[in-house]
């Protein structure tokens, strides 16, 4: 191992621990506030293992989170079984439900796979609505347990350090190398013998698991959920623009925009409820537009032009 990862490792171990703090010194609003910086933490960068290499634009993040959400609410309301048994159930399901996705969608590419994996999202959304409108007698779910938000908090932030060290473990393998290649031109990849779509699943595997984990943990903060609260599109397109802010280039990138955005996302949603839809849109041009590789790729260009 080269000195430099040597001393990441250690600075994100350092990271991790002065994040564990975070419970220990701040409460109420600040530590809610936390909490939901740590839940999109751990789905922009696990979003941004496969969208960073592979360049697709995955908006499907809200329909595996609320795999794990809504499979956790069921098994705890409908079946009587325990959140850690449904905590288990959900992040499986939802990879074979990835899995399955994969190798039905990843042949796409561009606006196409952007389209299809939003639609995909407002299928399962639906689908589960109007099942338990007509078989399940209620919309509703309880999720009651004895968690604190500090629970989740570091629940969530163990999730967050897995998602780290396995892109870590990634970006230094083979699958990693034959990721790069799959974003630079997947036609090269597939004549020097890399199996495309496979790479593709693969990682697109990972994502949903991570998913539908951080919505199976996050399902205890709302006591009461309904297909329309965890199925949020929303979701997705804050992830999304999370990540891209920050810089999916970098594996720490997505770390960079979901803090920043999340005070301010807390802020409209405050002062502007019924204009949170324009700033979503509004945001998604002028990263596209103004810094399309994030505050990383822009910090990096000043680096360069500094150094000349």
């Amino acid at each position: 191992m080269k000195p430099a990862e040597m001393k990441n490792l250690g600075l994100g171990a350092v990271l991790a621990a002065l994040a564990a703090v975070v419970p220990l010194v701040a409460d109420g609003y600040w530590l809610s506030i936390a909490t939901t910086a740590m839940m999109y933490i751990a789905l922009s960068t696990s979003w941004a293992l496969f969208s960073g290499p592979t360049h697709l634009i995955a908006l499907s993040t809200g329909a595996f989170f609320g795999v794990g959400g809504y499979l956790v609410g069921s098994g705890m309301s409908d079946y009587y079984q325990s959140f850690w048994t449904m905590a288990l159930i959900a992040p499986i399901v939802a990879t074979v439900l990835a899995l399955l996705i994969g190798l039905a969608t990843l042949r796409l590419s561009g606006v196409y796979f952007v389209i299809f994996t939003l639609g995909l999202a407002e299928m399962i959304r639906n689908l589960v609505s109007w099942v338990q409108n007509n078989f399940l007698g209620s919309r509703g779910l309880y999720v009651l347990t004895d968690f604190g938000e500090e629970h989740i908090y570091w629940m969530l932030l163990a999730v967050a350090v897995v998602v780290f060290v396995m892109g870590w473990w990634i970006n230094r393998s083979r699958l990693g190398f034959a990721l790069r290649i799959i974003g630079n031109d997947e036609e090269v990849a597939r004549h020097v013998g890399i199996n495309t779509a496979w790479s593709k699943v693969i990682l697109f595997m990972s994502t949903g698991f991570f998913a539908a984990l951080v919505g199976a943990i996050v399902a205890p903060r709302y006591s009461y959920i309904e297909p329309n609260v965890v199925f949020s599109p929303e979701l997705s397109f804050l992830v999304v623009i999370m990540a891209l802010l920050g810089g999916v280039h970098r594996l720490w990138g997505p770390l960079v925009g979901v803090i920043p955005f999340t005070l301010l996302w807390e802020a409209i949603t405050i002062s502007f409820p019924n204009s949170t839809t324009l700033f979503l849109g509004l945001s998604f041009l002028l990263i596209v537009y103004l810094i399309p590789n994030g505050f990383v790729g822009l910090f990096e260009q000043l680096k360069r032009r500094a150094a000349k």
